[in-house]
């Protein structure tokens, strides 16, 4: 039998009753239908199963081999239904809040701090969509999003959570090898991890770093390019090469020893910063403790980079 000619739910869930009882005065009794309605459903069934379901003597009902094997589906089925109704149901009672942010930030940052916010609100759901575009908060549901914009560009209401700085960084054992100043033959023996998503950002790129350091001229081992931050800074804990850390998303990672800063200037860029932006129509209560979390786990960042 194909899902088309199943029989509707109404005569199974009449079936089922009945069965249940061996009864269908009691079956209709519980349905709110009439003991001929009943009947008229069981009888349908049977004519599309071509079996008898129920043997009907003078004063007793009881079912068919056939009717057995229906009944004992027909129940699992209601019952698995039932306890799926009733988790979806259960599940939009949950208050929930959603998120939106660029992957980078998503998965060095906000991940990892998640499993406090769930310990502090168990009853709240997090939904977080990591994107690098720029989402529509009203049209994508989005209720909270923490953007890495330019200051200037934030909208109103908009919160800074922490400004933007930039500093090599190397797996602790390769940091370790490396002299306080580098030399050119250092850089030779070095991997550069680069980040190139497409966008002009200067401050990322290590030309101006070696200029800086008065290599501009030094040529490195190999340079390693990524399009996802997050993917770059894995590499650099893997010991794959050196990075250009971005302070608020390496300061966790620096805290636990799996980076670590090498010797010489830190950049403050001024053209951008991260921001949490709230959607105009977000305004319930777990939206607000949320984000009253996200700016208080800002704020320790922040002591984090200056450590």
């Amino acid at each position: 039998m194909n899902k088309g000619s199943l029989p509707s739910l109404d005569p199974l869930k009449g079936f089922e009753a009945a069965a249940r009882h061996l009864s269908f005065t009691k079956a209709a009794g519980e349905l709110f239908l009439t003991q001929s309605a009943i009947s008229r459903q069981i009888q349908t069934l049977e004519e599309q199963l071509g079996v008898k379901l129920f043997r009907r003597g003078a004063r007793r009902l009881s079912l068919t081999p056939e009717g057995e094997v229906l009944a004992r589906a027909v129940a699992e089925t209601l019952e698995r239904l039932a306890e799926v109704c009733a988790g979806l149901k259960a599940a939009q009672r949950r208050p929930r809040v959603n998120v939106s942010a660029a992957v980078g930030i998503a998965s060095l940052w906000l991940v990892p701090r998640l499993a406090a916010f769930q310990e502090r609100e168990p009853d709240v759901d997090v939904r977080l969509s990591a994107d690098n575009r720029m989402v529509d908060l009203e049209r994508e549901d989005i209720d909270l999003a923490l953007r890495y914009i330019a200051p200037e560009t934030a909208p109103a209401g908009a919160d800074l959570l922490f400004e933007e700085e930039v500093f090599p960084v190397a797996a602790p054992k390769l940091a370790a090898k490396l002299p306080a100043v580098l030399r050119a033959e250092d850089l030779a023996g070095l991997t550069l991890l680069a980040f190139d998503n497409g966008h002009k950002a200067p401050w990322f790129s290590w030309e101006p770093w070696l200029v800086g350091l008065g290599l501009a001229h030094a040529r490195p081992k190999a340079v390693l390019q990524f399009n996802q931050y997050d993917q770059l800074i894995r590499a650099a804990e893997d010991g794959r090469g050196i990075a250009l850390g971005r302070g608020p998303l390496v300061a966790k990672l620096i805290a636990a020893k799996k980076l670590k800063p090498l010797r010489g200037p830190r950049q403050r860029v001024a053209a951008r910063a991260y921001f949490l932006v709230r959607a105009q129509r977000a305004a319930r209560p777990e939206v607000d403790r949320f984000a009253d979390w996200l700016l208080a786990e800002a704020k320790k960042t922040e002591r984090e980079a200056g450590a």
